[in-house]
């Protein structure tokens, strides 16, 4: 009897651990959104439209952009026939949709109301990763390297209130990821993946005024995020998978930890002193202790290559995009930010 009362009492105490660490978990799943019809295929990247309780996905391999309305939690529209469509910038103020074509070598622009074609401007192939600059209203897209067989890119500035290409930064390596812009600053910080290294830029001057190597042996650093306000800039590489924090005014390596595989998506939780990496298999949270100190605060359970998501901190919000594989369709999934 007294051996039975302490299975009891050992299960009934293994449940409450469980339950409270749900409850302390740094995301709540709150909604799934459905996302019928779409083939086997990766998205690439989110953009919100905060105040139009809309949340935009490029479904890169289905050729569509999804419309989805934060408020239900619903898909409200589809863009079919989008040419492999990568990044994507909302500008509210113009009402246009600004959406990276790798497929048309271009920055196509649309009507955000009616989600009608209005202009384009022409990049060089295989355009991918965007950053925007709100001061200067400057759009970077970075385009050119393998696709193009040139052992260059390029990255491309846009004036987006007037859809028109300004010039083109050559970058000499074929294989540049994301980038990120410093707002207190010129410097422009870009994942120079077939380098393994981060380069650093002027964006006034257009040149590249230093390259940081990575660590020996890590590579294919593909996302990235930065705090400025502590000055660290931060790096995942998928070989292996690794969180890398660099000091951004240096580029010395102050932390690197191990990381879920495959991430494409990486996000700074500035209120809460987080770090969010979509990889596949899982979600990565890590937690911010000061400048110098990071680890792993949990591991949401992802799915296979759901490695899109965004962090929505007007809403609380972090939304992962999962594809169709097999027999299971397409969703988005939310979660609430918890404290």
């Amino acid at each position: 009897m007294k051996q039975k009362l302490a299975v009891i009492l050992a299960l009934f105490v293994a449940l409450v651990a469980s339950s409270k660490a749900q409850d302390h978990a740094p995301l709540k799943l709150v909604a799934t959104i459905p996302l019928p019809g779409l083939h086997d295929g990766d998205f690439d990247h989110f953009a919100p439209d905060v105040d139009g309780h809309r949340l935009f996905l490029t479904g890169e391999e289905n050729e569509k952009v999804l419309v989805l309305d934060t408020s239900t939690n619903n898909l409200i529209h589809t863009m079919e026939d989008v040419k492999a469509p990568h990044a994507i910038l909302f500008r509210k103020d113009l009402k246009k949709l600004f959406i990276v074509e790798g497929d048309a070598s271009a920055v196509k622009v649309y009507d955000s109301e009616s989600y009608q074609p209005v202009g384009e401007i022409k990049v060089s192939i295989d355009a991918d990763s965007i950053a925007y600059d709100a001061a200067t209203h400057h759009l970077y897209v970075v385009s050119g390297g393998r696709e193009a067989h040139t052992p260059y890119s390029l990255i491309s500035v846009i004036d987006a209130d007037n859809s028109k290409k300004l010039r083109d930064i050559k970058i000499n390596t074929n294989h540049v990821e994301a980038i990120v812009l410093e707002k207190s600053g010129p410097r422009m910080f870009c994942n120079l993946t077939g380098l393994s290294a981060v380069g650093v830029m002027d964006r006034n001057k257009s040149t590249l005024d230093a390259t940081w190597p990575l660590p020996a042996g890590d590579k294919l650093n593909v996302a990235m995020a930065f705090d400025e306000a502590n000055h660290r800039l931060f790096v995942v590489t998928r070989n292996p998978g690794k969180l890398i924090a660099l000091n951004s005014d240096s580029g010395k390596v102050i932390a690197s930890l191990p990381a879920v595989g495959m991430v494409d998506d990486m996000s700074y939780d500035a209120q809460h002193k987080r770090l969010y990496l979509a990889g596949d298999g899982s979600l990565d949270v890590f937690e911010q202790k000061d400048a110098d100190h990071y680890a792993l605060l949990a591991k949401v359970p992802g799915a296979f290559r759901a490695k899109t998501g965004i962090l929505v901190p007007e809403l609380h919000r972090y939304y992962l995009a999962v594809p169709h594989h097999e027999n299971k369709d397409a969703e988005v999934r939310v979660y609430e930010v918890q404290p």
